[in-house]
């Protein structure tokens, strides 16, 4: 990842069509459009690919998770357990909806724990929502059974891990409703989007209605369409869509690519004794798009972050300092600053995060390091990157 550095011909076909017909949104303008619709293309293609019956295209992995949990009816002060490592959209979707985001601790898989899930749920949980961070995913097959046992619904975000796979099957499709980014650094990139996809057919119906103010899509005269729901406006644009479709039918090829460099990486770093890899569930394959692995101590993990950063080593994350990706950092959440006020029974109902103990987390975190995989460097450039983390890391230990 990202994709956008192998842009190429095949991206530029598919936006000079939409180019040439003029037409940029999604729904509509029949006549004008030589047949081209590229989100519909997008969205079969997508659903194949993830084995899906439903795909539904929307503007941004923000707009897909907000549209997912809207779409299974999760509302007003229904709780929505996350892990306490992911993106600060995981929560803002949660609250755009009046739900509640309840906050658990991760493992050593640098997901949700089980363990905690199951201690986390109440009489008002509606949704366990794993979030696959770094192209990794979560025990889902614990999970599964705990959301069977409960009669919960399994989100699964894997805004992060298109291209991975849990007992043979894509990761977003184990869940009753899995959702995926196309922002411009992800796997694939349409720029900005994201999608949903489901075998239910409800919140299939649900989905592509509440993503476009309503509109139920039915015939083919936009201004006769009804408006059965309320809805708003998570539409993405042709343009963005046609970008995706070229990128889609290159996801195999992508993920070979963070395959091959991801494992020349790992090969250097697992001669060295303190190096630990996260761990990966049995039965899933990540899509290689990060090298996560943790260090002795959290002083350790500080020192070698900093040696690789003066070795020249970009894209390594210490996420424990990170303002975006770690609790620890939210304090919008936590001190509940925002533009429009919250319902006051969803303020009352949030935990006080700056006192709840999240030391499980913390012990992971604080010793992790992951380092991004890119797709434009050579083998060349892949070994010699070997090198000087091999040598920053030794150098800090």
């Amino acid at each position: 990842m990202p994709g956008f550095e192998l842009f190429g011909d095949k991206e530029r076909k598919e936006v000079q069509d939409v180019m040439d017909s003029g037409v940029l949104m999604r729904y509509g303008f029949d006549a004008m459009r030589n047949g081209h619709w590229k989100t519909k293309e997008l969205e079969t293609g997508l659903a194949e690919k993830m084995q899906s019956k439903h795909a539904h295209a929307v503007s941004s992995g923000t707009a897909a998770l907000t549209v997912a949990l809207a779409s299974a009816g999760v509302g007003a002060g229904e709780e929505v357990i996350m892990p306490t490592f992911t993106f600060v959209a995981s929560f803002e979707s949660i609250l755009a909806l009046g739900a509640v985001p309840i906050l658990v601790d991760i493992d050593d898989t640098l997901t949700l724990k089980p363990e905690a899930v199951e201690k986390a749920i109440t009489s008002k949980t509606k949704v366990v929502m794993p979030v696959h961070m770094c192209g990794s995913m979560a025990n889902l097959d614990a999970l599964k059974a705990i959301c069977a046992k409960h009669g919960l619904l399994l989100l699964e975000d894997a805004c992060q891990a298109i291209g991975g796979t849990y007992n043979g099957k894509p990761l977003g499709s184990i869940g009753d409703l899995g959702c995926f980014s196309f922002d411009y650094v992800k796997t694939i990139t349409c720029g900005e989007g994201g999608a949903v996809i489901t075998n239910n057919e409800g919140y299939y119906e649900n989905a592509h209605k509440y993503s476009d103010h309503g509109h139920d899509h039915i015939g083919n005269n936009r201004g006769a369409e009804d408006h059965p729901i309320l809805g708003y406006n998570f539409r993405i644009s042709e343009m963005n869509a046609a970008v995706g479709v070229a990128q889609l039918a290159r996801l195999d090829e992508f993920i070979a690519i963070q395959k091959r460099n991801y494992t020349i990486l790992r090969e250097a770093l697992s001669h060295i004794p303190e190096v630990v890899f996260r761990t990966v569930p049995d039965g899933g394959e990540e899509n290689y798009s990060f090298l996560s692995f943790f260090m002795p101590t959290e002083e350790l993990a500080q020192t070698a972050h900093q040696e690789l950063i003066e070795a020249g080593v970009d894209g390594c994350f210490y996420w424990y300092d990170n303002n975006w990706h770690y609790y620890k950092k939210w304090e919008h959440l936590t001190q509940m600053k925002s533009l429009g006020k919250l319902p006051k029974d969803v303020i009352e109902s949030l935990p006080d995060y700056g006192k709840t103990d999240f030391s499980e987390s913390d012990k992971w975190m604080s010793r992790n390091i992951s380092c991004l995989i890119k797709l434009g460097w050579s083998e060349k450039e892949v070994a010699e990157r070997a090198k000087k983390m091999v040598t920053a890391i030794k150098s800090s230990i």
